[in-house]
């Protein structure tokens, strides 16, 4: 795994099994080797359920939470890591570089803006780390998607969503929600493109305990769902689970 690059860290702790020191010795040995050369830890620390159970501050920096478990949390009350100011998908980033890692989060205004912290994953030719989850959980897609303009992503109406900030101001702010007309859901769907990025090389794969682990290439992922975008003459793939052909990629 890269030690000189961002690496974005989607994990479920309970697929690894035991682990001595639990979710802070993984947090702990992740830092350590993804910022020995001058790399970025990035964990997701997203609040999209708080918006989507209507409370009032959906990201709150005096009392900081995630809606996503275990190690995003552990990395909020880590003071090694910056968190950025995304509405519904922060992050919270470990390294030299991190504050500036952080700031390209300050004027997204899609879930996974390619302006923003995702966007910056695949400028930098940084990773995504999978660890015991699928692709259905890999947001990067969703910047992929922005990038490539894939229609049928983002609401057409933007929502106004609250921050308070940790000397108790609350800061309202817009962000066009993840939306897609007539489908569900599309994340649940995102595991589809895995054939296409094993068949071109996106992908490493490993074992972390009990976990299936999956190095993802920002760069060669989103080249692949470009080709498919175009070789299916922009048809859309994710409204259920139909396979993608493999002549598409």
């Amino acid at each position: 795994m890269p030690k000189d690059r961002p690496v974005t860290v989607h994990t479920s702790l309970k697929k690894i099994g035991e682990i001595e020191g639990g979710g802070q010795t993984l947090l702990d040995a992740l830092i350590d080797h993804c910022t020995a050369e001058g790399g970025l830890l990035c964990i997701p620390t997203h609040t999209w359920g708080y918006m989507e159970n209507g409370e009032e501050i959906v990201l709150d920096l005096a009392e900081p939470k995630s809606n996503l478990g275990v190690l995003p949390n552990l990395a909020l009350q880590d003071s090694r890591g910056v968190r950025s100011l995304h509405l519904t998908h922060s992050v919270t980033i470990f390294g030299d570089d991190a504050a500036a890692f952080a700031r390209c989060d300050a004027d997204a205004h899609t879930m996974a803006d390619p302006k923003g912290c995702y966007g910056e994953l695949y400028r930098r030719d940084g990773y995504v780390l999978l660890i015991g989850v699928g692709h259905d959980k890999n947001t990067f897609l969703h910047c992929a998607e922005d990038m490539i303009g894939v229609s049928n992503r983002n609401a057409s109406q933007a929502k106004s969503l609250k921050i308070r900030h940790t000397d108790g101001k609350i800061e309202e702010k817009s962000l066009y929600p993840l939306f897609s007309e007539g489908i569900y859901d599309v994340s649940e769907q995102s595991g589809k493109y895995e054939p296409a990025f094993q068949k071109h090389d996106c992908i490493i794969c490993g074992k972390l305990g009990n976990a299936d682990v999956q190095l993802c290439s920002a760069r060669k992922m989103k080249e692949v769902m470009e080709l498919i975008y175009e070789r299916s003459n922009h048809a859309e793939l994710l409204a259920d689970d139909t396979l993608i052909p493999a002549d598409f990629y």
